[in-house]
């Protein structure tokens, strides 16, 4: 993995793990993804008409279907992500989507993109892997699980587990669909992200217009959150993709679960929910799997 990649990388994660305690704490519904989709149209908006007002119109079938495709995928894993947000702990959910998510993606990658992975990167994942495990809490959720635990500490832990992966699946999803379309169509990092963005808002409103005055009433509340999720969230994801055009999609994914250092350190505590020191064993962990994904 190029220097250059692996920076952008490292600056995607501090930036991503910011958005998504700001969306927990936000404590929206799908509506806060369309509030997010909207204001993201509104502020990058200059920059999608300088970029694509040449571009778009070279677009074909393809290039349409796959970026409606990653629109839908994006759609189903924000909303997942915001439901899981509102059951259980951030610490869970995030780190558990996360980590699943670059492990599916890694693999769909190697067995069907023909990508190659080394020993030490094959390591990196593990490393990665091992650390989301123990930042989301793993023996204590399993501990729960097992043990005698209120119903309600158990349910939402086994809430954490469900939609953290459910949320993976769908991550694993928009980062092959996405990583194509950039990496093999040539297409535009940031039109890919933005015209997505467009399509998200058409499938979105009509759960916004269901009951349009409690759609207002959240609105009031819950606007200032969706605009720095709107500001912040394309900024980590493009510089993803950017990173993808030079490095493999195997070697990006799982090296983007160096957010989790800063979600497990700035998120416990503003969210104050503990487990501090297996939280930073699997920071640890996952810093040295991110480095030997970077050398290999």
């Amino acid at each position: 993995m190029s220097l250059q990649a692996f920076v952008l990388i490292i600056l995607a994660g501090l930036i991503h793990s910011g958005w998504n305690i700001v969306a927990k704490k936000a404590g929206g519904d799908a509506r806060f993804s369309l509030f997010t989709s909207v204001l993201n149209a509104v502020i990058w908006l200059p920059l999608g008409w300088w970029l694509g007002r040449d571009a778009v119109p070279l677009w074909g079938w393809t290039e349409w279907g796959f970026v409606a495709a990653s629109a839908l995928l994006h759609v189903f894993y924000f909303v997942v992500l915001l439901r899981g947000y509102r059951v259980a702990d951030l610490t869970v959910v995030y780190p558990l989507a996360r980590g699943s998510g670059p492990l599916i993606s890694s693999l769909v990658a190697v067995a069907f993109l023909g990508e190659q992975l080394t020993a030490l990167g094959a390591a990196g994942i593990a490393g990665v892997v091992l650390g989301v495990f123990l930042i989301a809490g793993g023996p204590r959720m399993i501990a729960a699980i097992r043990s005698g635990e209120s119903a309600q500490a158990r349910h939402r832990v086994l809430a954490g587990l469900y939609y953290g992966l459910l949320t993976g699946l769908f991550i694993a999803g928009y980062t092959v669909v996405d990583s194509y379309a950039v990496k093999v169509l040539l297409m535009s990092p940031i039109l890919v992200d933005y015209m997505g963005n467009l399509l998200r808002i058409v499938m979105l409103l009509p759960l916004g217009m269901r009951n349009w005055p409690e759609t207002c009433s959240l609105w009031r509340v819950q606007w200032r959150h969706a605009a720095l999720v709107a500001f912040f969230s394309p900024i980590a994801y493009v510089l993803v993709l950017y990173a993808v055009q030079s490095a493999p999609i195997s070697h990006v994914a799982p090296a983007r679960e160096v957010s989790m250092l800063f979600a497990a350190l700035i998120g416990g505590r503003l969210l104050g929910e503990g487990d501090r020191a297996l939280r930073i064993a699997g920071a640890v962990l996952i810093a040295l799997g991110v480095t030997a994904l970077g050398l290999g």
